[in-house]
């Protein structure tokens, strides 16, 4: 039994031309996308900006309303659910942010905020029990019990990022949802962060939607890997398979931007002509046909469905083998 599945999903936000004029058309942020992701796993997701995987990422944890579509976690819709009943299922399901420095109340004591979910969910007894459970939730990400009592500003961006997840490991989640976690981090940070994850992921048996632009860091901590664009998935398949043999001419050009250490390689650099179409006013047809290299006539016209081009390896294009 998966641990999470997404049906159809769909997040449009309404573009208004006046306060009191109703808005008459939607930026389709996420459109009709479906994923399932098993208990442990990691579910990586790629694509560029502004394709929706931010929007995605937050319509599964409730942060933003779908329009459409259906997340079950545990069996347990979670669109249907409202107020206790849905704070409830929020203990299995959290969120790591991109920003380590916006996301911390510059406010609170890092004890308050990492403590801050104990006391929503009733998970300690007590401020001894409280502290005690911080302590042990800062251990758990590499910090030492006694920064509880610090504020974020005295803090590097790495050490932020680890209390953002001890925030999210203190109801004991089943999913996390990783927003970029590493994007705002320099290169060594990032390493010892993907780590943490890793061992926490082995120690928790979380499982994790790992969202990134990084395909090296996607492929390194990812069992599977989606690719999405204009709020579309165009590519699922295991992580090594996705790098090695991309089956869909926009996962080829991300793959092909990808630097390469070695400077004897021969692989070509796709560029692709043109700028992301607007959300707005989608392209007919396949949404990626108006920069595609190798569009046809039928790809202007008709929406490739997401079929499965060899065992396990799923693409969204009509001209995939």
């Amino acid at each position: 039994m998966n641990l999470l599945e997404v049906h159809n999903l769909k997040v449009h936000f309404p573009v208004k031309r006046g306060m009191f004029r109703p808005a008459q058309e939607f930026v389709r942020a996420v459109d009709d996308v479906s994923l399932a992701i098993a208990p442990g796993e990691t579910l990586g997701l790629v694509g560029e900006s502004g394709c929706g995987k931010t929007t995605l990422g937050r319509a599964i944890v409730r942060l933003v309303e779908p329009t459409a579509g259906t997340v079950s976690l545990e069996g347990t819709n979670l669109t249907g659910l409202s107020g206790s009943a849905l704070r409830a299922q929020r203990r299995k399901i959290q969120m790591i942010f991109q920003d380590p420095y916006g996301s911390l109340n510059p406010r609170m004591t890092v004890e308050d905020i990492v403590g801050e979910a104990l006391d929503i969910h009733e998970l300690a007894k007590g401020q001894a029990a409280r502290r005690e459970r911080v302590a042990e939730l800062l251990q758990a990400v590499g910090l030492d019990a006694t920064y509880a009592q610090r504020y974020p500003h005295e803090f590097s961006g790495g050490q932020r990022q680890r209390i953002g997840i001890a925030r999210a490991l203190a109801v004991e989640p089943r999913l996390i949802v990783c927003d970029e976690p590493v994007s705002a981090l320099d290169v060594s940070v990032q390493a010892q962060i993907i780590n943490l994850l890793q061992d926490l992921q082995q120690q928790r048996g979380i499982a994790y939607l790992f969202i990134a632009h990084d395909l090296a860091v996607v492929e390194h901590i990812s069992r599977r890997v989606m690719v999405m664009y204009l709020g579309k998935v165009v590519e699922l398949a295991e992580a090594r398979a996705i790098v090695r043999a991309p089956k869909h001419p926009y996962t080829q050009a991300l793959i092909s931007a990808v630097p390469v250490v070695d400077p004897d390689s021969k692989r070509p650099r796709i560029i692709l002509p043109g700028d992301v179409p607007s959300p707005i006013h989608p392209p007919s047809g396949c949404p990626f046909h108006p920069r595609c290299p190798i569009a046809e006539a039928r790809c202007r016209t008709e929406i490739p469905a997401l079929r499965e081009i060899s065992p396990n390896h799923f693409a969204a294009c009509h001209l995939a083998k």
